[in-house]
C-alpha cells in the first residue's frame, strides 16, 4: 500500500492511504537514504510504501520503502552539527511569515531562509503578518522590506489574520498545493492557519514581553487537509536555519539578483568580496542591490551562524544612505 506521511513523532508515523484512511506505521529496520546524513529518515510529506500488520488490539503498518523526494527542506540538527534534520518533503511552496517587531524578523533570517528554499528548489513567498499592529515607523520598515523583495521577484503578501485582511488571497494561492508555513515562534503561524480553517484549532502562543521571541507551541511537524482543497505542513517554530553543504562559489547563485549579474564579473570564480571589476559590488554601490542582502550573503559565505538575529533594518538603511551621499 502507498500513502503520504502526515505526522512523525520520532518512532511512529501517521500515514494517509490513497483511499483516505489514516494508519499508524513504524519503520522497517534502518533506512539510509543515499547522500543524506539525516537524523530522521522519514519526514512529513514523504510518500511511502507500507504493509498492514494486525495485532491483537490494532491494525498498524510497516514502512518498507520511501519514494524519491521531489524536494525537501532542512535545518541543522540541534545537537549534531554535521547532521541535518529534514523538516518536510515534497513541498509545492513555502510561506515565510515576517513580523517587523512583534517579534522582530531580521533580514539575515529572511535571506538565509530564501537561500535554503532556492537551493532545494521550493518556491518561497513572503507573508508580512500582523499588519494591523504597525505604527508609522514599523509600517515604513515593512513597506521598505516588501519593496526590496518584490524588486528581486519574490511574491509578497500583507496579512492581518485577526482582521481577516489578505486571507482570501492567500487561500487562492494554496488551492491544490502542499504549502508550508515557517518563521520564528510568535509570528502568528497558528493564528493565521486558524483564520483560514477555524475547525483546526492549532495551538497559538503568546509573545513573552520579556524576550519578544514567542513561545514554542508546535513540537512535531504535521500535515493537515484543509476544506478548500489545500494541504499545509505545520512546523515547529524555527529558531535558526542552517545552510547545509554549500560551496562558497555556489552561494551567490541562490541570490537571484546576484545570479543575474554574476557573468559580468571579471573573474568567473569571483566571490564578490575584494575582487576587482565585480559586477555585484558595482550594483551595490549604485544601490541596485540592497545592502541587507549583501550583508546576509557575506554572513552565509563566512559561515556566521551565530549573529544573524541581531541585525536590524536600520543598519541597512544607514549603509544605503551612505552610498547616496
Amino acid at each position: 500500500m502507498t500513502g503520504t506521511v502526515y505526522k512523525s513523532t520520532g518512532s511512529w508515523y501517521t500515514v494517509k492511504s490513497e483511499n483516505g484512511d489514516f494508519v499508524e506505521c513504524r519503520m522497517k529496520g534502518k533506512f539510509r537514504i543515499k547522500g543524506i546524513k539525516s537524523t530522521n529518515p522519514i519526514a512529513v510529506g514523504d510518500i511511502v510504501d507500507y504493509e498492514l500488520e494486525q495485532t491483537s488490539d490494532a491494525v498498524t503498518g510497516m514502512i518498507h520503502n520511501i519514494h524519491e523526494r521531489k524536494n525537501y527542506i532542512v535545518r541543522k540538527s540541534v545537537n549534531l552539527s554535521k547532521q541535518i534534520h529534514i523538516i518536510a518533503s515534497n513541498i509545492d511552496q513555502v510561506f515565510l511569515l515576517v513580523t517587523i517587531d512583534n517579534p522582530p524578523t531580521t533580514t539575515s533570517f529572511i535571506d538565509r531562509f530564501l537561500v535554503t528554499a532556492e537551493a532545494y528548489g521550493i518556491e518561497a513567498i513572503l507573508i508580512f503578518n500582523k499588519i494591523d499592529t504597525l505604527n508609522d515607523q514599523t509600517l515604513d520598515d515593512q513597506l521598505y522590506l516588501q519593496h526590496i523583495y518584490s524588486e528581486i521577484g519574490y511574491k509578497c503578501l500583507r496579512i492581518s489574520s485577526t482582521e481577516n485582511k489578505g486571507v482570501d488571497k492567500l487561500k487562492e494561492m494554496m488551492v491544490g498545493k502542499v504549502s508550508m508555513f515557517s518563521g520564528h515562534s510568535g509570528v502568528g503561524k497558528s493564528t493565521l492557519v486558524n483564520a483560514m480553517e477555524p475547525s483546526l484549532h492549532l495551538k497559538t502562543s503568546v509573545i513573552s514581553e520579556q524576550s519578544k521571541q514567542g513561545q514554542h507551541t508546535t513540537t512535531f511537524a504535521e500535515m493537515y487537509d484543509l476544506s478548500f482543497d489545500a494541504r499545509i505542513i505545520d512546523t515547529p517554530g524555527i529558531k535558526g536555519f542552517g545552510i547545509v553543504d554549500m560551496e562558497p562559489s555556489e552561494i551567490s547563485g541562490y541570490f537571484p539578483e546576484f545570479f543575474k549579474l554574476k557573468d559580468q564579473c571579471k573573474f568567473n570564480n569571483c566571490l564578490h568580496k575584494e575582487e576587482p571589476h565585480c559586477a555585484i559590488k558595482a550594483a551595490l554601490e549604485k544601490d541596485e542591490i540592497a545592502w541587507s542582502r549583501y550583508n546576509s550573503y557575506l554572513k552565509i559565505l563566512e559561515g556566521d551562524d551565530e549573529h544573524y538575529r541581531t541585525d536590524t533594518y536600520g543598519e541597512d538603511r544607514a549603509a544605503s544612505d551612505e552610498t547616496r551621499k
